[in-house]
């Protein structure tokens, strides 16, 4: 039976901010860091595969390390979710979702504050990509991803389509979340690109703020459904 790290939806004002964070983090990493894509496995496979055929094996290579470690962020995600959320396990991996956000928060700090080559970088944000990837999957009852934007356009028209044609009554309202999902990758990607460019490695500062805006939010709003249903599941 399939496990989830979080089994809660996110409130809009969390899914967007996470989107932004997803096309920052792609900028950050494509502009200053060898252009190599930290959410975009997609374009490091197409990257990799163009590269090969042209010939420019070191070039091309320099997509595989963050695909990798993608991978294995996935990997630890799915075992973290196994986790038992009781006794004996020690209560910070009881909160699987808490230790995401920190790790993926002291990460971009570091990476923001050490020089690291660029690899290093990119294999860093890749994982802490695959972590959150693997975390937040829904802001109320819609589905969406926070880290590539495909999926989110796809079901960005099917809900307009529903809206359009069928009338459905919570059609517009859907489209509109996958609307501003979409809208706010954008942004943290042009933002992301633009402080990159300006600041280089420190840009990563931003993102790493707004990761913990996120986690800040959480913890509250996690003691706040804790104090009104004190056997809710722990996230």
């Amino acid at each position: 039976m399939a496990v989830s790290l979080r089994n809660r939806p996110e409130t809009v004002p969390v899914g967007l901010l996470l989107s932004a964070v997803g096309g920052f983090l792609d900028a950050y990493t494509y502009v200053g860091h060898g252009e190599v894509f930290a959410n975009a496995q997609t374009g490091n496979v197409v990257l990799l595969g163009v590269g090969l055929v042209r010939g420019d094996v070191g070039g091309a290579l320099r997509h595989l390390p963050p695909l990798l470690a993608f991978l294995v962020g996935l990997g630890a995600a799915e075992s973290l979710a196994r986790v038992p959320r009781r006794p004996p396990t020690p209560r910070p991996l009881r909160r699987p979702t808490r230790v995401v956000l920190a790790v993926e928060a002291l990460v971009l700090a570091l990476c923001a504050a050490v020089p690291l080559p660029d690899v290093v970088v990119t294999v860093a944000v890749a994982f802490v990509v695959a972590l959150q990837v693997s975390t937040f999957k829904s802001v109320g009852d819609v589905p969406y991803n926070a880290t590539v934007t495909t999926g989110n356009l796809r079901s960005l028209v099917a809900e307009i389509a529903r809206w359009a044609g069928d009338r459905a009554p919570d059609a517009g309202r859907r489209a509109g979340v996958l609307g501003g999902i979409v809208l706010s990758f954008a942004a943290g990607a042009a933002v992301g690109a633009a402080l990159t460019v300006t600041t280089g490695r420190y840009a990563a500062v931003v993102a790493a703020a707004a990761v913990v805006v996120v986690l800040v939010a959480i913890v509250v709003e996690t003691r706040r459904r804790d104090r009104a249903q004190p056997d809710a599941t722990a996230q």
